[in-house]
C-alpha cells in the first residue's frame, strides 16, 4: 500500500464529503474509518481507482455514523421529551408562572400585557412577538415600550386575569414549537401548574392542545428537513402523550363552556387519532374550524379552515373558502400553491409557491417551500 498516495488523496475525499453534505468534522471520522478499512483489505484486493474506492467507503462510513447518531438522539430526545413534560404535583405557586401574572396587570389592555409579558418573562424578541401578532416589527417596539411606560412605578398587587396568562402561555408555545426558541417544554410545565391551580375549561384546553402538538414534535424535523403533517412518520409520535391529552380534552368538552383552546384541541385530536393522513376526519375538522371561527373570528382560523375544505371538497372549494382572507397572512401563499396543485393548476400552484418562498418565516419552512418548487416545477416541465 502506497501511503504517500493515500496521504494525498484524504483532503480530495474529505472534500467531496463535505461538498455532498457532511460537516468537517463527520467526514474527517469517515475518512480514517475508510483508511482503516482500506489498511485490511487492499494488501489482499487491491482497488484499480484507490480515490473512488474511498469515496464510496468514506461516505457510506458517514451515512451509517449518521443513521446511528440520529436513532440514539430520537431515543433520548423521545425519553428526554416525557420527562419534561409528564405530570408532576405543584408544591407551590411557580416563580415565573407569578411573574406572567403579574405582568398582566389590569392597568394594560391584554394584548399589550401580552406583548410585555412574552418580552420581559419568556425572552422572546420583539420581531418574534411582532410575527406572532402579524405586525410590523416597529408597532411592536412601540406597543412594549409603552406597556413599560404604564407599569413604571405601579405596584404589581393586582394580578391579571388568567385569560391574559393563557394567551401568553400559548404564544410562549407556539414560538417554541417552531424550533427557534426552545420554550415549548416550560410552557408546557407552567401550564399544568396553572391546570392543578386552576382546573378551568379553557385551561384543560390549552393543557391538551400543547400535549396533542408536542407529541407529534419528533417527527416534525427530520434530518434537519421540516416534515408536513400528511407525510409525518406517525410511529414516532408520542402516543402517551396524545392519551393524555386527549383524555384532559374530553374532561374539558363535558364541562360544557367551550372555547377556542378546546376547538384547536379537538382539531389536534382528530389528527392525532388518524392512523394514516388518509384516513383523517376532515369532515369533522371543518366543523370544529367553523366552530373556531365563531369563537374567534381569527384570520389564521380561515386560512387553516379554507385547507380543510379543500381536502372535503377538492382545491377548487378550498380555494373559494380563501375568498376574504387576509392575504398578507405568513401561510397565504403556502395555502393558494397547496390548494391550486389539488385543483391540478399546476402554473398558478408553481407561482404561489415561489411567493410563499419569498415571505417563509423561518430557514426550515424557506427550505421545505424550495422543494415545493422543484417539486411542482418538475411536474410542469414533465
Amino acid at each position: 500500500m502506497n501511503d504517500a498516495l493515500l496521504r494525498d488523496l484524504v483532503p480530495a475525499v474529505i472534500g467531496v464529503l463535505v461538498r455532498r453534505g457532511a460537516d468537517f468534522a463527520a467526514a474527517e471520522d469517515a475518512v480514517q474509518d475508510a483508511l482503516l478499512e482500506a489498511v485490511r483489505v487492499w494488501p489482499e484486493d487491491p482497488p484499480r481507482d484507490a480515490k473512488g474506492w474511498l469515496i464510496t467507503v468514506a461516505w457510506r462510513k458517514f451515512l451509517d455514523a449518521t443513521r446511528a447518531q440520529t436513532s440514539r438522539r430520537r431515543r433520548e430526545e423521545a425519553d428526554a421529551l416525557h420527562e419534561a413534560v409528564a405530570p408532576s404535583p405543584p408544591s407551590s405557586f411557580d416563580d415565573t408562572l407569578q411573574l406572567y401574572f403579574l405582568c398582566a396587570h389590569p392597568s394594560l389592555t391584554p394584548a399589550t400585557a401580552v406583548a410585555l409579558t412574552l418580552r420581559a418573562v419568556g425572552g422572546l424578541t420583539t420581531r418574534q412577538i411582532a410575527e406572532a401578532y402579524l405586525v410590523p416589527e416597529a408597532t411592536m417596539a412601540q406597543r412594549i415600550s409603552r406597556a413599560k411606560r404604564t407599569v413604571s412605578g405601579v405596584r404589581f398587587d393586582q394580578p391579571g386575569d388568567v385569560g391574559t396568562v393563557l394567551r401568553v402561555l400559548y404564544l410562549v408555545f407556539n414560538e417554541g414549537y417552531s424550533g427557534d426558541v426552545d420554550l415549548a417544554a416550560e410552557a408546557i410545565r407552567l401550564t399544568r401548574l396553572l391546570f392543578a391551580l386552576a382546573p378551568e375549561p379553557e385551561v384543560a384546553g390549552l393543557l391538551a392542545l400543547m400535549l396533542l402538538h408536542h407529541a407529534r414534535r419528533p417527527a416534525r424535523v427530520v434530518g434537519g428537513r421540516l416534515v408536513p403533517l400528511a407525510a409525518q412518520d406517525r410511529s414516532l409520535w408520542e402516543t402517551r402523550m396524545i392519551a393524555e391529552g386527549v383524555e384532559i380534552l374530553q374532561a374539558a368538552l363535558a364541562r360544557d363552556r367551550l372555547g377556542e383552546f378546546q376547538a384547536q384541541a379537538a382539531i389536534a385530536a382528530l389528527h392525532a387519532d388518524a392512523r394514516t393522513a388518509e384516513e383523517t376526519d376532515w369532515g369533522q375538522i371543518v366543523e370544529w374550524y367553523d366552530e373556531l371561527v365563531g369563537i374567534t373570528g381569527s384570520p389564521v382560523a380561515r386560512l387553516n379552515r379554507a385547507v380543510a375544505v379543500g381536502e372535503v371538497g377538492g382545491g377548487r372549494a378550498g380555494l373559494l373558502a380563501l375568498r376574504g382572507v387576509d392575504a398578507s397572512l405568513p401561510r397565504y401563499a403556502a395555502v393558494v400553491g397547496y390548494l391550486r396543485e389539488k385543483e391540478g393548476d399546476l402554473v398558478g400552484a408553481l407561482e404561489a409557491y415561489g411567493e410563499a418562498v419569498r415571505v417563509a418565516g423561518n430557514l426550515l419552512e424557506r427550505e421545505h417551500l424550495l422543494r415545493e418548487v422543484a417539486r411542482v416545477g418538475g411536474r410542469v416541465r414533465g
